[in-house]
């Protein structure tokens, strides 16, 4: 009986190694640029191993992350039931699962993709799992300025999966990304700041204060919001994702605005809230548009 219930327990665990909801939001992204890779469809096979692939490496980054800060997730609210932080599995058990699935999503995407895809995507598992959360994260309050191109990597892993190939369009996409990550995470921060300076990790709230950060994530929403116009300007896309785009932005801004003038926790929370929803319908928008058959 006790066997029987240790194995869902056990599953559960590993899975949430991967950090899923995080993993579902990348590999999102990274299927979109797998889309916008082709005029028409995309080679389903081509988009099933290409997703499958760098769902694997994504999570194994994350099983990386969690073992590494696993004493910092200890000391926080927000990560402290996480099964490293309490100790459900071990170091070299999260090694070992990292390995496996890490090893696995490498051999989908050389094999049944293609070696660009693999090595791209390899990459930025280096860049998250080692520069960003070994390196940056502890060292610096940029760390997400200057780690968050690790995250921003998914269109053009995406992209790379279907066409071989990472043109500007989908340098474009990891652009967005990239202006998007400070603004997302620093409103986590600033209502989690006591739970960061618990964490002893340098995060811009606790080493330059709220109001620094708080301007900060006015300014990049600002940048963001231009950013977000650039594939209408390069005629990738069409006046479906202009309006999306504008009407999306002025949104963020309008949250950004209220964090940097009419501060409370509730406010900065709605904002981290709002921003993973402004990036989900921001592509979503993009996919939408590239099968309009504009005259």
């Amino acid at each position: 009986m006790n066997t029987l219930t240790l194995q869902p327990n056990r599953i559960a665990q590993y899975w949430a190694l991967t950090k899923p909801r995080v993993t579902q939001l990348a590999v999102f992204c990274a299927v979109i640029g797998m889309f916008l890779a082709e005029p028409g469809l995309p080679d389903w096979q081509l988009v099933v191993a290409g997703t499958v692939g760098i769902w694997l490496l994504a999570g194994a980054a994350f099983a990386v992350n969690c073992l590494v800060e696993r004493e910092i997730d200890a000391r926080m609210a927000r990560t402290a039931r996480r099964p490293m932080a309490r100790g459900e599995i071990t170091v070299l058990q999260t090694l070992a699962f990292s390995g496996v699935i890490g090893g696995a999503g490498m051999w989908v995407l050389y094999n049944l993709v293609n070696p660009l895809t693999m090595w791209l995507t390899f990459a930025t598992f280096v860049g998250y799992a080692v520069i960003y959360t070994i390196i940056l994260k502890p060292a610096t309050p940029q760390n997400i300025v200057i780690g968050g191109l690790s995250g921003a990597m998914p269109p053009a892993l995406g992209w790379a999966a279907v066409a071989n190939d990472v043109p500007m369009q989908a340098w474009i996409l990891v652009l967005i990304i990239f202006v998007w990550t400070p603004p997302h995470f620093w409103a986590l921060a600033l209502y989690r700041r006591d739970d960061y300076a618990r964490s002893g990790l340098p995060m811009l709230p606790i080493t330059h204060g709220m109001e620094f950060t708080r301007f900060h994530v006015w300014l990049y929403t600002i940048i963001l919001f231009a950013t977000s116009l650039l594939p209408f300007a390069v005629r990738m896309s069409g006046l479906l994702y202009l309006v999306s785009a504008v009407v999306l932005g002025a949104i963020f801004l309008r949250h950004a605005w209220l964090i940097w003038r009419r501060y409370d926790d509730l406010v900065a929370r709605k904002a981290f809230t709002f921003s993973i929803i402004y990036l989900s319908l921001l592509f979503a928008a993009l996919l939408i548009d590239h099968y309009i058959p504009y005259a």
